[in-house]
């Protein structure tokens, strides 16, 4: 059960901007598309793998008909041989969050990669950019040694960073690798003077939704990663598969269900194993978010079911996520 915490700044001469949140499969993009209907809003995608062209059916990215219902921003925006991080976001989020006010219109700020959320809200250090050469090398590394061997480097190096990290995640402890060789210099040591956020600069409200049993969230997500295949999703995978510069260890192809289904495309596991590897990589991102969750200081839950455990309507659910807007918005 998740405690709900009361959530806002009210300090009403600062102008509105909120953030909704939630783990995956949680029902983020329909409340999105409602509230931005229901207060001239504008989306500000927070998602990791929805800033790449080509990956659509994977990430369930807002279709085409979705977007047109509000405008969009930071969606298809890379290509998968790119990387862009928490500091791009961050970078790139700002003077979003300013051309929307200046519309006169709401900033809403949807997904679910929380590091993003984190880097604009609170700030980030100003860490050296990744570079090809010291990226191709760590994943040269890793492919020969196995990311555990890896963790176990970054533990000699940054015991701080590395005690965060589980020893086969991959993407951080390869980032955290890269600004060691690159700078000499630890992330955590990087981390602890980090520049500042724009959490003071807004009237936050801050909102995560979510069903109240995991069972459910659960259900949604093996629902989904099924729609996703009758969808075409393997279709999609090849295709990305059979660019001569994609590759298996590219920040893109880590993404939950991305990296199952190349494997399955390579023949290491049968239609059957990737679906349930791939369903099971998406309940532990679940996870994952919620710990982040569970943290985040000033946030307001809008659960997906009634007391007596009934799914509530769009109506309704949307219909609570307004009830957080307090002071009224302009």
């Amino acid at each position: 059960m998740i405690t709900a915490n009361a959530n806002i700044n009210i300090d009403s001469n600062k102008p509105l901007a909120i953030t909704l949140m939630g783990p995956t499969a949680a029902g983020k993009t329909d409340l999105a598309l409602a509230l931005a209907q229901q207060l001239n809003g504008e989306i500000i995608s927070v998602d990791s793998a929805l800033v790449y062209r080509g990956m659509d059916i994977g990430t369930a990215k807002p279709s085409k008909a979705e977007q047109a219902q509000a405008p969009h921003h930071l969606i298809d925006i890379c290509e998968p041989t790119q990387a862009y991080s928490a500091a791009d976001f961050s970078r790139d989020a700002r003077p979003l969050i300013q051309a929307i006010l200046a519309r006169g219109r709401v900033p809403i700020l949807v997904g679910g990669t929380m590091l993003y959320f984190k880097a604009l809200l609170e700030g980030l250090s100003d860490m050296p950019v990744s570079t090809a050469s010291v990226r191709a090398e760590v994943e040269a590394e890793a492919e020969h040694k196995g990311w555990p061997a890896l963790h176990a480097q970054l533990a000699a190096i940054d015991p701080i960073t590395a005690a965060r990290l589980h020893p086969n995640h991959s993407a951080r402890i390869g980032r955290a690798l890269e600004v060691y060789r690159i700078s000499g210099i630890p992330m955590s040591q990087w981390q602890a003077s980090h520049s500042a956020g724009v959490l003071d600069e807004y009237r936050w409200c801050q909102i995560a939704i979510a069903p109240q049993q995991r069972s459910i969230l659960h259900q949604r997500i093996a629902m989904r990663f099924d729609a996703m295949l009758a969808g075409g999703f393997l279709d999609e995978v090849a295709a990305l598969k059979a660019r001569p510069e994609m590759h298996a260890g590219l920040p893109a192809m880590r993404a939950v269900g991305y990296r199952q289904a190349w494997q399955h495309l390579d023949g290491q596991t049968s239609l059957e194993q990737m679906r349930e590897l791939g369903i099971i990589a998406t309940r532990q991102l679940a996870k994952r978010q919620f710990t982040w969750l569970n943290g985040w200081h000033g946030l307001s839950w809008v659960y997906t079911q009634a007391d007596n455990g009934a799914l509530l309507s769009s109506e309704e659910i949307l219909n609570k996520a307004l009830q957080h807007l307090v002071p009224a918005p302009i």
